[in-house]
């Protein structure tokens, strides 16, 4: 990673090398047996307007030193945001403290040194740093744009929740006394706006509101603000004369904007922590059924601009692509170091989660867009926004509110509200039949909507 200093931060690539090295160095002189150090800088701008009016212009700049030592088994952790000398000895010794009172745990320690990267693996390049060199009065305008767009598309777009632009740029630099040196910069920027729609003459009985957004690490590949503007007015607009339905058990279409949260219960299932305190629906999975059998799960941490994109984890674990599920079965687990160690298991790279997860499904045409998916729901409920937490990761027990859309012969026939789905994620997820083509990406998920063969609707 080249020299810093011009592109908006205030500290140098070297300089943070310097930090860190200086802080290993420190934790070796009082007795740590291993240390490591991370050394970052956030820079930041975020804008709000609503009503064409300017509501917020935030700037945020942040940085961090943080330092792990361990005295044999035991472990202590310190930050700062002085990179003062002073404070740099204060936080080392604060963590060496931490250690020497720490009960002794048998996980506890750096990551195996065959496991952590160097050479070409710690310096990949992946495309993440994108600056976007914008002023507030930019940002304000591009979301001004935004919102009237929203507000144009018709009349019945009668409010807005707002619209808002955020922009930020980060780089950190990690090391660790078992020779691992590493870090880069990144950036991720996002538009997003909520109108409202309403029924004149109504008197507010029934006002729907939706969003839109679009994030990306390059302000280049973000959506244009009016088509985010209209959008989300459209979507906003399909949720009026909203109603309710009565109670059933019906197949359920998840659009992929809220699909990824199927998948994001899977992961959490088979992650280090819920398995080794044994609070996961999915235990001793390895090697077993845990989707349907025509479906894949691939992860790939090294897609060019990727959002879950990084050449090695949180640990400095070199990260690999590799096949999460195949044919329905699970190939691995995500672990860190640590929940590796209590398993009695090696590391997968997966200190800090999961890194772009893609579900396909064998059974997938070309042409399998939102219309064809609803043909293959022919009778049932369309899902485009959930509510609640209602997810019991230790027996898998799913409840969420929920609003869509009733379809009946393959077409929309009214949209749904204040109704609750039900269902139990280990059937759930087992039970789906279809994945579409029309694939979004949400965060470090990609996936098109899913359809799911049974679930409990409790409605009036």
């Amino acid at each position: 990673m080249p020299d810093t200093s011009p592109r908006g931060f205030a500290y140098t690539r070297d300089q943070f090398q310097q930090l860190a090295e200086d802080a290993l160095a420190l934790a070796r002189t009082l007795g740590a047996s291993e240390a490591g150090a991370e050394v970052s800088e956030g820079v930041g701008l975020s804008v709000s307007v609503r009503k064409g009016e300017v509501e917020n212009v935030e700037r945020n700049r942040d940085k961090s030193l943080g330092v792990t030592v361990y005295v044999g088994k035991r472990r202590g952790n310190a930050s700062t945001s002085d990179f003062s000398r002073t404070a740099l000895e204060q936080t080392v010794r604060a963590a060496h403290d931490i250690a020497r009172f720490t009960a002794e745990d048998p996980a506890a320690g750096l990551p195996e040194v065959e496991d952590l990267a160097f050479g070409a693996a710690a310096v990949r390049d992946l495309d993440l740093f994108h600056p976007w060199p914008i002023v507030a009065e930019q940002a304000v305008e591009i979301a001004q744009r935004c919102e009237a767009a929203a507000l144009e598309v018709d009349r019945r777009i009668t409010n807005s929740d707002g619209a808002g632009v955020s922009v930020q740029q980060s780089h950190f630099i990690m090391a660790n006394s078992r020779g691992f040196r590493g870090g880069y910069a990144s950036s991720r920027h996002s538009l997003s706006v909520a109108p409202i729609a309403s029924l004149p003459g109504k008197g507010g009985d029934d006002m729907q509101r939706d969003a839109w957004y679009t994030s990306m690490r390059s302000p280049d590949d973000m959506a244009a603000p009016e088509a985010v503007g209209r959008y989300a007015a459209e979507r906003a607009l399909s949720r009026l004369r909203s109603r309710k339905i009565a109670t059933a058990e019906v197949p359920v279409l998840f659009e992929s904007t809220v699909a990824a949260g199927l998948l994001g219960s899977l992961v959490q299932a088979v992650s280090g922590g819920a398995l080794y305190r044994k609070s996961s629906f999915l235990l001793d999975s390895l090697g077993k059924q845990v989707l349907a059998p025509h479906l894949d799960v691939h992860e790939n941490p090294h897609i060019p601009r990727g959002k879950g994109s990084s050449p090695f984890d949180d640990e400095g674990v070199t990260t690999r692509a590799r096949d999460v599920v195949k044919g329905g079965v699970l190939q691995g687990y995500f672990l860190s170091s640590y929940s590796a160690r209590k398993l009695g298991m090696r590391t997968t790279g997966h200190a800090g989660g999961s890194q772009n997860l893609t579900l396909t499904s064998r059974l997938t045409q070309p042409g399998d867009d939102l219309d064809a998916m609803l043909r293959k729901l022919h009778r049932g409920l369309f899902v485009i926004e959930l509510m609640g937490q209602g997810v019991n990761q230790v027996t898998g027990d799913y409840s969420r509110g929920a609003a869509g859309f009733w379809v009946d012969q393959g077409r929309i026939v009214h949209p749904v509200h204040e109704i609750t789905i039900a269902g139990n994620l280990r059937d759930m997820l087992k039970g789906i039949v279809a994945v579409g083509a029309d694939t979004y990406t949400s965060g470090t998920k990609t996936l098109g909507s899913v359809l799911v063969e049974r679930m409990k609707l409790a409605g009036s």
